[in-house]
């Protein structure tokens, strides 16, 4: 196996290259960015995917045998379609890059839950209803991979709200509200969440990839942790986990307030603050998918929500987000 990785050094790609790494795996990161993992520079290779040529060239030299396209542009602070052309034109160079090179055994294209509003749920994998610009990105992206008739096997996945080592906003601040005392959860509010510790997930890739079931190509699956999450569970064993406070509740009426003056400091320049109407929203949504098919292809996860916390807060007190 030759594993590459478009966008590697975002949270899932850091996570993917880590587990071929640790098995002795040859896996090369294409990104305009550095590696949040120092460990993972001599994996990297400066290159955006706007850049055909020199696409096609590292690809040709790397002769990968499995490919994540993991890179886009994953915030929702863009208001066109054109602020996420790498999401739609440099997808089209990757398509395209591979149609060119051989022994290509299996290729896997992340989207996004987003390309359904929250709460919605799609009547099948063309059904979208996105709500922003991010979103309608990553819809055109999806119609992109079903329309190019690849000649290699092909898979699409929507990660649902995933967390672990590496990650950041929103779910890295969800963690360090807790580790500060200030986190509120909505009173009489228990939202059931697919949610996905990272280890699960890239476990749930590499089978993704490597097997040859034909319920995983040409298909398009959501990434998740099965059962769905209790996010007020969850959020308590967090707080043990960290030795913080009991986790306290707060009125639903005075978090819509918060999060409106959320809203206005994000307008003037506050490009993440921890509560906002869009968060809100999000949290207290239920947000169910089928995993079934994922379930069904995968098998039993290596990692226990609580399995995954421990490691999670380990992690964030090493990197030293926390004490």
């Amino acid at each position: 196996m030759r594993i590459l990785v478009t966008g590697g050094s975002g949270f899932i790609g850091t996570n993917l290259i880590d587990f071929y790494s640790r098995q002795g795996i040859q896996v090369l990161n294409l990104d305009v960015r550095q590696p949040r993992n120092e460990g993972q520079k001599n994996n990297w290779r400066f290159l955006d995917i706007l850049d055909k040529s020199e696409l096609l060239a590292s690809m040709k030299e790397f002769q990968p045998s499995h490919i994540y396209h993991m890179a886009a542009r994953t915030d929702l602070d863009g208001n066109t379609l054109e602020d996420y052309a790498a999401n739609t034109a440099g997808l089209h160079n990757v398509i395209t890059t591979i149609n060119e090179i051989n022994n290509v055994q299996k290729v896997v294209f992340a989207s996004s839950r987003l390309v359904c509003e929250i709460g919605y749920q799609p009547k099948n994998e063309e059904d979208y209803c996105p709500t922003t610009a991010y979103g309608r990105s990553k819809m055109d992206g999806e119609r992109l991979v079903r329309a190019a008739k690849m000649s290699v096997p092909w898979l699409i996945v929507r990660p649902t709200s995933i967390w672990g080592p590496w990650f950041d906003t929103p779910y890295k601040i969800f963690f360090l509200m807790i580790a500060k005392n200030v986190y509120f959860h909505p009173a009489g509010k228990r939202p059931l969440k697919s949610f996905g510790y990272v280890g699960n997930t890239v476990f749930q890739l590499d089978r993704l990839a490597t097997c040859n079931s034909v319920a995983a190509a040409e298909q398009t699956m959501y990434l998740g942790d099965y059962p769905t999450t209790d996010i007020y569970e969850m959020a308590k064993c967090v707080q043990v986990a960290m030795g913080s406070k009991p986790i306290k509740t707060i009125p639903l009426s005075l978090l819509r307030l918060l999060a409106k003056s959320g809203d206005m400091a994000n307008t003037l320049g506050w490009r993440a603050p921890p509560l906002t109407s869009f968060r809100l929203n999000n949290l207290v949504t239920d947000m169910i998918y089928d995993l079934n098919p994922l379930k069904d292809i995968v098998g039993p996860l290596p990692y226990s929500v609580e399995d995954g916390i421990r490691v999670t807060v380990d992690w964030m007190r090493h990197s030293r987000e926390i004490k």
